[in-house]
């Protein structure tokens, strides 16, 4: 986690030709209580500064003698493999920040400083920069971890039963390290209750669910079902989930958030891998928005009448084209309704003959049992598997989350 100390000990660079300004934005950020800023005035030297110091933010003038920032920019790009550029420029003319954005900034403040606004913009860029180099250094400790296991397969088979158990125990240690992912425990939000449940195919899967309270008067619940199984689902839902959390911890709005993914994915990951997803967002009163991402529908259950409303997918899944658009929708939960998200792992759980569990079956549940409640829900699904499968292996990762709106 990302605490105040790890944003003031930041290393920050100033950049600017004009001696005036450097010293006022140093003064500035050492008010602030930053106690790593450096700065120069020649443009030239930043790259080396940035290549010997890995700067968590770089303040760039944009028009400098000699070298501008736009080439500068072009220099940190080789520098940072994952194309980050964790740069904040300056400029005083309007038609450099949009060109400024699309080579590479994060955000620009303008000229002449605003403090209020200069501390904002810092420490908002800060802490997303120190999550995403968590969330990287995260990702590339399951990469490793990914790769030994792959290593070891040809050796386990060729292994004594004492071996073998042994490296089981690593494989169940894998599995632990992405139950981590997973909220420890179900969250207490205001006139809310939530059940859920995931169980993997494998060791490890590419089902979540994870929950996030913005402010007090919103929080977020997603459930995600990443394409394929074992290791390779495992390490890509690792990457979403860090990236959910490093989006909306940096305030950024609710479609926002999977237009971004939706790049970031159509960037990194396999052309055969893709990810359906249902956001949701709700407030104490029951006023809520989601987005389904190419999942499947989402039943709400209304206590007034006994009836089950669905909510749609209406846009692609994720990291298949980059030019895709998510908007969200307008929902509302009363008092006793109850809203039922699931992957496809739930419904296609198959008994001895092959058949599925199948959306009527499950329907049948949710109407039968919301009136008692989400609890009762989740016992009643949980029943069902076990009776319909009979102890049948199944081939896909089996996700729920069941919220009562309970006040």
């Amino acid at each position: 986690m990302i605490n105040l100390g790890d944003i003031l000990k930041a290393g920050i660079l100033v950049v600017d030709d004009k001696a005036a300004n450097v010293q006022l934005l140093e003064g500035m950020l050492r008010v602030a209580g930053y106690t790593a800023v450096h700065s120069t005035m020649d443009p030239n030297e930043v790259c080396c500064l940035h290549r010997a110091n890995r700067y968590s933010l770089i303040l760039l003038d944009l028009q400098m003698p000699g070298l501008d920032g736009f080439e500068v920019m072009e220099g940190l790009r080789q520098i940072e493999e994952d194309g980050y550029l964790p740069v904040l420029v300056i400029t005083a003319q309007p038609g450099h920040k949009l060109r400024a954005l699309e080579a590479g900034a994060r955000d620009f403040i303008g000229k002449p400083f605003d403090q209020a606004e200069l501390w904002a913009r810092v420490r908002n860029l800060l802490e997303v920069r120190l999550l995403h180099l968590e969330a990287r250094n995260h990702s590339r400790a399951l990469q490793e971890t990914v790769r030994e296991l792959e290593e070891s397969r040809e050796i386990i088979r060729m292994k004594t039963l004492a071996e073998q158990k042994k490296s089981e125990q690593e494989l169940a240690l894998a599995q632990e390290t992405q139950e981590s992912l997973l909220p420890h425990s179900l969250p207490q939000f205001e006139n809310f209750r939530i059940d859920a449940f995931n169980s993997p195919t494998r060791y490890v899967g590419g089902d979540f669910y994870d929950f996030l309270q913005l402010s007090q008067a919103e929080w977020i619940g997603v459930l995600a079902d990443v394409s394929g199984k074992g290791m390779p689902a495992a390490l890509l839902s690792s990457m979403v989930l860090g990236a959910l959390s490093t989006e909306f911890r940096s305030g950024t709005r609710l479609q926002e958030v999977l237009n971004r993914i939706n790049r970031l994915l159509c960037e990194k990951s396999l052309g055969s891998q893709f990810v359906s997803l249902f956001l949701f967002s709700l407030g104490p009163g029951g006023e809520g928005r989601f987005i389904s991402a190419g999942h499947n529908p989402v039943w709400l259950f209304r206590s007034t009448t006994g009836k089950i409303e669905e909510l749609t997918a209406e846009a692609p899944v994720l990291g298949i084209f980059a030019e895709a658009s998510y908007q969200h929708r307008p929902f509302q939960l009363c008092k006793g309704d109850i809203l039922v998200v699931y992957s496809d792992g739930l419904t296609d759980a198959e008994n001895l003959q092959g058949e599925m569990l199948g959306e009527k079956r499950l329907r049948e549940i949710v109407q039968r049992e919301s009136s008692s409640g989400s609890k009762a829900v989740e016992d009643a699904f949980l029943r069902a598997i076990e009776d319909f499968t009979q102890g049948m292996p199944q081939t896909d990762d089996i996700t729920f989350v069941v919220v009562e709106k309970s006040n």
